[in-house]
């Protein structure tokens, strides 16, 4: 899709003037009606709206983007800032100050160049494709040792606990080299992170859980380093509040968002058997498959930005110090860019979604999250063949108030095979 012409100043200015505050959405968020896969229907609803205003949480008149041009310009725009402390919230949460504080040490989300800079350049080469999918044979490893696990319990299993959890929390501990042994250390305080319905006292105590159990590691890592990622950083100029910082951001990037993929990447499959059979029939399908998976169901949203200055995108001026919500949804949503948007089609060629974000702040993990998802999703199907939901698809209950978006819990159920 070609980007919006730009209008002349006068234009854009013209076109943002005209908004009356009684029309400002709030950020929609409902998605009790219709498929559990899509967005809330008043986001796709304004596919042809790609930019408009937006009230937020604290009264704030900024801005909402659901057209996928307009996003990927904005993430890749460097006069839009990640700071913290310049953005407002655009959903409301228990407890939260009214203004936002500058982000903690080694955050680098909430960091602009040139300090988010140096944290990445010390972190890419660490990430590489290359180096990601030489880990390839421990996914499978770790893999095929939780479905063994799960065929020894026997059908009816909760897939969130026998594999979509497990996996990834397996793969960041090895890389990070934190032992799995500690995992329920900081798994609960992780999610309590990601919950929207936690409130800012809960969210502090489980972030300062995980901070306390990383500063440790780190001083673990420094006395005796190890063939891992953290051991690896010691040998930098990072402090170890640096290192500390890093470390927790990467513990639980790496796995809520994976964990989610993978849980409700299987619910969508078994929602959509044609497709699942298409994967069946051409295992080869496994990486086309994560990519669909990933912006059909977009599980991270939103990201949000603040301008630095006033800047022209798809025909509004965006005024420096108004807050830029970008609906990661609507955009790998929009009919402009992904034709029939709403359907999971297995062949579409779906590079270019924005689910691991833009630009100079795109999701370092990324890499390894596809490797995880191309061996586990036609592993499990293939162990399993007549793998299936053991309640009615209404009945799965929805993870639907966390910045991560996925399930509470996958009942699955099977058919045993019977020895001859």
């Amino acid at each position: 899709m070609s980007y919006d012409p730009t209008p002349t100043p006068t234009t854009a200015l013209a076109a943002t003037t005209t908004d009356v505050l009684g029309e400002l959405p709030t950020l929609p968020t409902d998605r009790r009606t219709g498929c559990p896969f899509d967005p809330p229907a008043e986001l796709t609803a304004l596919s042809d709206t790609p930019l408009r205003r937006m009230r937020y949480a604290d009264g704030h008149i900024g801005w909402l983007v659901t057209g996928h041009a307009a996003a990927r310009a904005i993430l890749a725009d460097p006069r839009f800032s990640s700071r913290y402390e310049l953005l407002h919230l655009p959903m409301p949460i228990e407890g939260a100050p009214a203004e936002l504080p500058p982000a903690p040490v080694g955050d680098m989300i909430g960091l602009d160049a040139p300090e988010h800079t140096r944290y990445r350049r010390l972190l890419t080469g660490r990430f590489t494709v290359r180096r990601m999918r030489q880990l390839a044979e421990r996914v499978e490893q770790f893999t095929a040792e939780q479905l063994d696990a799960m065929e020894q319990a026997g059908p009816t299993v909760d897939l969130v606990e026998a594999l979509a959890q497990p996996v990834p929390a397996l793969m960041i501990c090895e890389l990070l080299g934190v032992p799995y042994a500690d995992r329920q250390r900081f798994q609960g305080d992780v999610a309590t992170l990601f919950d929207q319905t936690a409130g800012a006292e809960a969210s502090g105590r489980a972030y300062a859980a995980v901070h306390q159990y990383l500063n440790e590691l780190v001083l673990a890592k420094r006395a005796e380093p190890g063939d891992d990622l953290l051991s690896d950083l010691t040998a930098s100029d990072l402090t170890d509040e640096e290192l500390t910082g890093i470390g927790g951001l990467l513990l639980a990037a790496g796995l809520d968002t994976t964990a989610n993929m993978l849980a409700l990447g299987t619910f969508a499959l078994l929602s959509n058997p044609d497709q699942l059979d298409a994967l069946r029939a051409d295992p080869g399908l496994a990486e086309q498959t994560v990519e669909e998976l990933l912006r059909y169901l977009s599980v991270a949203d939103p990201l949000t930005r603040s301008a630095l200055e006033d800047v022209e995108v798809a025909g509004r001026l965006i005024r420096a110090g108004e807050t830029v919500t970008v609906s990661v949804q609507a955009a790998n949503r929009d009919p402009h860019r992904f034709p029939g948007p709403d359907r999971l089609d297995l062949h579409r060629k779906a590079t270019g979604h924005l689910s691991f974000g833009h630009g100079a702040h795109q999701c370092l993990g990324q890499q390894l999250a596809r490797v995880e998802m191309a061996v586990a999703f036609p592993t499990l199907f293939a162990r399993f063949p007549t793998l299936r939901l053991a309640v009615p698809p209404e009945e799965v209950p929805l993870r639907d108030r966390a910045n991560i978006y996925g399930v509470i819990s996958l009942p699955v159920t099977w058919d045993e095979e019977v020895a001859p």
